[in-house]
């Protein structure tokens, strides 16, 4: 499942874009350097119910941005996909190739 395909699964499982997931985890100061995955990981799970591999992807938003490593990029890995930049801002506005 490729990293976007996790975003938007996210969405149709909170109702959120990972952009408003972000903006929560950073009011709760889960983007500080300091905070361990573990953390961030058991509110996404106690709040809104989601496991490790979606979790894995958000945390990876949350503390790194929208950009992914160019080598799942056209690769045929399994995180995969048609960008480095991950898109935030739900679905619905995602622009179509």
């Amino acid at each position: 499942m490729s990293f976007q395909a996790y975003l938007d699964a996210i969405e149709d499982k909170t109702g959120l874009t990972p952009r408003q997931l972000v903006e929560i985890a950073e009011t709760k100061g889960f983007n500080e350097p300091s905070v361990k995955a573990g953390t961030i990981l058991e509110w996404l799970k106690a709040d809104y119910e989601l496991g490790r591999g979606h979790g894995m992807a958000l945390v990876h938003v949350i503390r790194k941005g929208p950009q992914i490593d160019s080598k799942h990029v056209g690769s045929d890995g399994t995180h995969r996909d048609e960008s480095d930049t991950l898109w935030l801002d739900g679905k619905a506005s995602k622009p179509q190739p």
